[in-house]
């Protein structure tokens, strides 16, 4: 009766500590218009890895600007109808309309009014690295990742495990995250300098 009472309160508590982890992720989408941060991102493939740091900030619904900024610079700025990614190196900027590109982002994942829910399956997963996790599977196959993992720690959002459909593996770690600060809308818009190639996708 003594083991079998521990293991029923072994699995409670477990029961407890998974609900806790979409608890969080709810929590967090749901109470959160703005955000910044800075980001460390590893992205692993088949024959190499490549890190790269930046800075992100968020307004909810549709506004994000995710800044890479070593080892290279690149901009991917949405102001809730179109993104932009820009590259000053190549002067070339790529424009798409915010619904075809969202998903392909990270940013465009975590900017919507809880499209995360509407487009994944959530289950929780087992504590690990001081974090509640979640995975989060693709409703639609079509999409370019596979499987998306989210590390949550007191309602904030630390980290996303992103396996695409190419085998790379994207890892995000977030820090110095504020939730919730006053941003100025002109982050979140975006005029190409002159002489730069623009890049429409077809309507």
């Amino acid at each position: 009766m003594m083991n079998r009472a521990i293991v029923l309160l072994a699995a409670a508590m477990a029961t407890s500590v998974h609900a806790d982890a979409i608890g969080q992720l709810k929590s967090f989408l749901g109470n959160t218009q703005t955000v910044s941060s800075t980001f460390s991102q590893v992205v692993q493939g088949k024959k190499k890895t490549n890190t790269s740091t930046g800075t992100f900030e968020l307004q909810r619904p549709g506004k994000f600007r995710w800044e890479y900024l070593k080892p290279y610079q690149q901009l991917i700025v949405s102001d809730g109808k179109k993104v932009w990614v820009y590259d000053a190196d190549l002067e070339q900027v790529t424009e798409r309309k915010l619904d075809q590109a969202l998903g392909d982002t990270p940013a465009a994942l975590l900017s919507g009014s809880n499209e995360l829910e509407k487009g994944f399956s959530l289950k929780n997963l087992s504590d690990k690295d001081g974090l509640s996790w979640v995975e989060a599977l693709p409703k639609q196959k079509e999409g370019t990742f596979e499987k998306i993992e989210l590390g949550l720690q007191d309602n904030l959002l630390k980290r996303m495990i992103l396996k695409d459909q190419f085998g790379q593996t994207t890892t995000l770690d977030f820090a110095n995250i504020v939730k919730n600060p006053k941003i100025e809308l002109k982050r979140f818009s975006f005029t190409p300098p002159a002489g730069t190639d623009i890049i429409k996708d077809k309507e």
